[in-house]
């Protein structure tokens, strides 16, 4: 007997044995997870920060932040040397964050100040970036209870400014010591339906313009929750 094809298209990971023929009921439970998945659809923009166009500054702080919704917090023992980056006499600059003259490991993370976001699921995060040198930019979570996470998959050097989309579905996480901004062990099967804020760091130290990490904006794709603290 041939092997049964009639699934074909349906699930591109169905294994269809021979020569038995699938249930009526698998087909059709197959058929119903992928109607509620394409009905959920994708997670709408819960914030974006493109920072404000304002003059080059040491350190970064609030009052470069764009969006009103956000409060900016700074990690790490590097944390005074993160700037609000800008050449004017550069065409098109951005106006960005640069961790070039950080003396020790940094990271930034913005916190809604009303709403926490649910970040499993279909949840994802664009950004528009540059590193130099070895500096591979990574997402960095805060989950409820103040148990912090930085993510294996990361963005590396590039010539020109570029845009990185991630499924955060499939990344994976390591704990994170926020006050020396370092990795730690991985975490087993984290509960990301209430992050309370996001970020990144490149969990290095800045090496100027040779070996650093620019941002230029980011956004983040998820559910509100509710703050309940």
């Amino acid at each position: 007997m041939q092997p049964v094809n009639s699934l074909a298209g349906l699930c591109d990971d169905c294994v269809v044995m021979k020569p038995t023929v699938l249930p009526t009921a698998f087909a059709a439970g197959a058929f119903l997870v992928s109607l509620a998945a394409l009905a959920a659809g994708p997670p709408e923009l819960f914030f974006r920060e493109d920072w404000a166009e304002s003059p080059a500054e040491f350190p970064v702080n609030q009052k470069h932040v764009a969006n009103p919704d956000l409060i900016l917090e700074m990690w790490g023992p590097g944390l005074h040397g993160i700037k609000k980056s800008n050449h004017p006499e550069i065409p098109n600059d951005p106006f960005y964050i640069w961790s070039g003259a950080c003396p020790g490991n940094w990271a930034v993370s913005l916190r809604h100040k009303k709403t926490d976001v649910d970040l499993s699921g279909p949840a994802r995060l664009r950004w528009r970036s540059r590193q130099s040198g070895f500096r591979q930019l990574r997402i960095i979570l805060r989950l409820a209870g103040g148990v912090w996470l930085a993510g294996d998959v990361s963005d590396g050097a590039s010539e020109e400014w570029h845009v990185r989309e991630f499924d955060l579905s499939k990344v994976r996480w390591r704990t994170l010591d926020i006050s020396r901004v370092t990795e730690g062990k991985w975490a087993d099967a984290p509960d990301l339906s209430r992050v309370e804020a996001v970020g990144f760091s490149d969990l290095m130290p800045g090496g100027f313009s040779d070996a650093c990490s620019r941002l230029d904006w980011i956004e983040v794709y998820g559910k509100p929750v509710p703050r309940t603290r």
